[in-house]
């Protein structure tokens, strides 16, 4: 993987630990002087739809963009950790089909622990707080995992159990994988 440029998508439920996960395996890349950057669907999302209505229309436009962006970054020497649900595989695929050098992981986690990661997390960093709550309430009605599917990958390069493991030994578990393949 070091020989060449890679995107690598961390995909999973709200709650999951992307975002934690993502910014613990930057640091380890840095730490080995790779150009590397997070680009961060929630940031994204900020940007092109300041007022998000999240249908599947606007979804997709939004996951087209994002994939477009990352497969832009590493044609041009930029390392890509692409932090987002991705709930629906056409998005991964799409991202698959474009991307140079792109790998998927997920970071799987049973609904019970993101609900209660997602309630108790101070940082939502651009994401929206409360959303499964929110979901439950019938406040809003595309909740990855409540209303809107999530297609789990099927064949993922690397799976992650975040409610086994700690921030750091995913962030491990992921620079390894990533270091060593090609």
């Amino acid at each position: 993987m070091m020989e060449s440029n890679f995107a690598v998508w961390i995909t999973g439920l709200p709650g999951a630990g992307k975002s934690v996960i993502s910014d613990e395996l930057k640091k380890k890349f840095e730490s080995i002087n790779l150009n590397i950057r997070i680009i961060r669907m929630d940031e994204m999302r900020k940007i092109v739809t300041p007022d998000p209505k999240y249908t599947d229309e606007e979804r997709t436009i939004i996951y087209n963009s994002f994939a477009f962006l990352a497969k832009v970054l590493v044609e041009s020497g930029i390392n890509v950790i692409m932090d987002a649900t991705g709930n629906l595989k056409k998005y991964r695929n799409l991202a698959k089909k474009i991307i140079p050098h792109f790998q998927l992981v997920y970071l799987k986690c049973p609904l019970e622990v993101a609900i209660k990661r997602e309630e108790s997390r101070q940082n939502t960093r651009n994401a929206p707080k409360n959303i499964y709550s929110k979901g439950f309430q019938g406040k809003s009605k595309t909740v990855p995992g409540i209303q809107s599917k999530y297609e789990e990958p099927q064949n993922p390069d690397l799976v992650i159990e975040t409610d086994k493991l700690s921030i750091s030994e995913s962030a491990n578990k992921i620079f390894n994988y990533l270091i060593k393949s090609d």
